[in-house]
């Protein structure tokens, strides 16, 4: 990811010592370790230290270490509790594909780099695998010693109980919530919004999304679809509670909420995106209301068994969806690009059997059609791995491993120590250059070390990725492994098949093969 500095707001002064720091960066040894310099941010204010200063702060700490600063991954608004370390733009690209190239990676304190005691973890793990170091500058972090070891994992646990206290204060938060008829925490379903009052803040009707879903209603209840109803919503500019597009989906959840009563609800423990909301009731049995009801019981009701019957006679239960579709992402619409799925219609005959349609089509076609026809998925799924099987089948599967160079890298010092021996000893007045057995087999020793060092590759001194074939074709890969095999293949190569009218066109791209190289997710692995 690219990055200036007039990316961030940098002064005079500040440039100033950048440059001297640069310049005294120069005179590090080449061989000197290389340090990755990690800043990270969520959102800039006055009261968090910037971009800059962790820079110019990392760029010192580097120095007292002995390090070189090779890179600097810069990742602003991005939230260390939700998003990993291996998972953010620049530093993840560091830590997944340029591994090889620094040695330690250097970050201002423990929370600038990770707020879960899981994701410290699993970065130390991956640390030790490929003998790199972290270390903190304004933190007792050092993994490249015991102390700082155990110093990380005192924090890391620390910050654990506190994430757990905090867990606990908001569930206490939130039971009080459901005893009293004050809004106290928490985000109203759509038709309502919460507005202060003397009491406290209270839970009101919001006028304009009430008269949304009236009209809802009323539309349900003249039969319409919900596809038809998101359809008409998204036409006429009306934003989701998300602020998005209308889904039938995101509608339904709203409509089945016992919310739009004006009651109390809570989602039950554990409680998956389809389960529904459970009204609250107080001491004596009863619902605790909070606003005035966009919907009554009946209408409420109503909605329900609406709900119910079309989702009992809109669909077909597997006629259609991603279950049936195969290769999406690759098998793409010629017209508007769109993925092409697959979708079955079942039709009874006179003599009660059931005729069975498959067909493939472009994922517009229950919206705002692109004009694209259909086409035999059999045929079309045949056609594609025909073509693939003709021009990448050939190709070898490649895994890509970490290999290191450290053993390499002792042995041809221990070697270069050696000849420089036997050469000061076979020189004029040295200790070998005595003629006879002892001078030759000083000799014979120096050609030897000379010849082992000739044949060690300078690259297998260094930590670097190494390719490996694994004796098969992609032919060979795919019969083996199957169609969801190849399919996975051909996504992770970039490698798409359009859809023409009249013809198709496999798209590969030149850098399919550095595409095609199986990379090892440590991370996934472990997770």
């Amino acid at each position: 990811m690219g990055f200036t500095l007039l990316d961030s707001p940098w002064s005079a002064a500040e440039l100033r010592e950048l440059g001297e720091l640069r310049q005294r960066e120069t005179l590090i040894p080449p061989d000197a370790p290389r340090a990755l310099l990690s800043i990270r941010l969520s959102v800039l204010t006055d009261e968090t230290t910037s971009p800059v200063r962790q820079e110019l702060d990392l760029r010192r700490f580097a120095l007292m270490r002995g390090c070189r600063v090779v890179g600097v991954a810069r990742d602003l608004n991005v939230s260390a509790t939700k998003v990993p370390p291996w998972k953010r733009p620049e530093l993840g690209d560091w830590i997944n594909n340029r591994a090889p190239e620094f040695d330690q990676i250097l970050f201002w304190k423990l929370d600038r780099f990770v707020r879960r005691i899981s994701d410290l973890h699993l970065m130390i793990e991956w640390c030790k695998e490929y003998d790199k170091i972290l270390a903190a500058d304004k933190d007792p972090i050092d993994l490249d010693s015991a102390y700082g070891e155990m110093m990380v994992t005192m924090i890391a646990g620390m910050a654990r109980i506190e994430a757990a206290n905090t867990g606990v204060r908001l569930e206490s938060l939130w039971k009080y919530a459901r005893t009293t008829e004050r809004w106290v925490i928490g985000k109203p379903v759509y038709g309502y919004t919460t507005e202060e009052n003397p009491g406290g803040r209270r839970l009101t009707i919001h006028p304009f999304r009430r008269r949304v879903l009236r009209w809802i209603y009323d539309m349900l209840m003249r039969g319409r679809t919900m596809h038809k109803i998101t359809k008409i919503l998204n036409r006429a500019g009306i934003p989701s509670p998300g602020g998005g597009k209308w889904w039938a989906k995101n509608l339904t959840s709203i409509l089945k909420n016992p919310a739009l009563k004006g009651l109390r609800v809570i989602r039950p423990p554990g409680a998956k995106s389809k389960d529904v909301s459970r009204i609250v009731y107080d001491s004596n049995g009863q619902p605790i209301r909070l606003a005035p009801p966009i919907f009554t019981d009946e209408e409420f009701d109503q909605i329900q068994g609406r709900l119910k019957q079309n989702g009992k006679y809109g669909r077909r239960k597997g006629s259609t969806g991603k279950k049936l579709s195969r290769f999406l992402g690759v098998v793409l619409c010629g017209n508007c690009g769109a993925n092409m799925y697959k979708h079955v219609t079942k039709k009874p005959r006179k003599d009660g059997s059931i005729r069975v349609h498959p067909k493939l089509r472009c994922s517009s076609y229950t919206t705002e059609p692109c004009g694209a026809p259909t086409f035999d998925p059999d045929e079309m799924y045949g056609a594609l791995a025909d073509t693939v099987l003709d021009q990448l089948g050939h190709y070898e599967v490649i895994h890509r491993e970490y290999a290191r160079g450290a053993e390499n890298l002792a042995r041809a010092n221990e070697l270069r120590a050696s000849i420089n021996h036997y050469m000061e000893g076979l020189a004029p007045g040295g200790s070998f250059s005595v003629g006879g057995f002892i001078q030759k087999q000083a000799e014979e020793a120096l050609q030897k070390f000379g010849t082992e060092l000739e044949s060690i590759d300078p690259e297998s001194t260094k930590d670097r990725w190494h390719y490996r074939s694994m004796g098969v074709t992609y032919a060979e890969h795919w019969a083996e492994l199957g169609t969801d095999q190849m399919e996975k293949d051909l996504l992770r190569g970039g490698i798409t098949f359009i859809v023409h009218p009249e013809h198709c066109e496999l798209l590969i791209p030149d850098d399919v093969k550095q595409r095609l190289v199986v990379k090892q997710d440590y991370f996934k692995k472990k997770l």
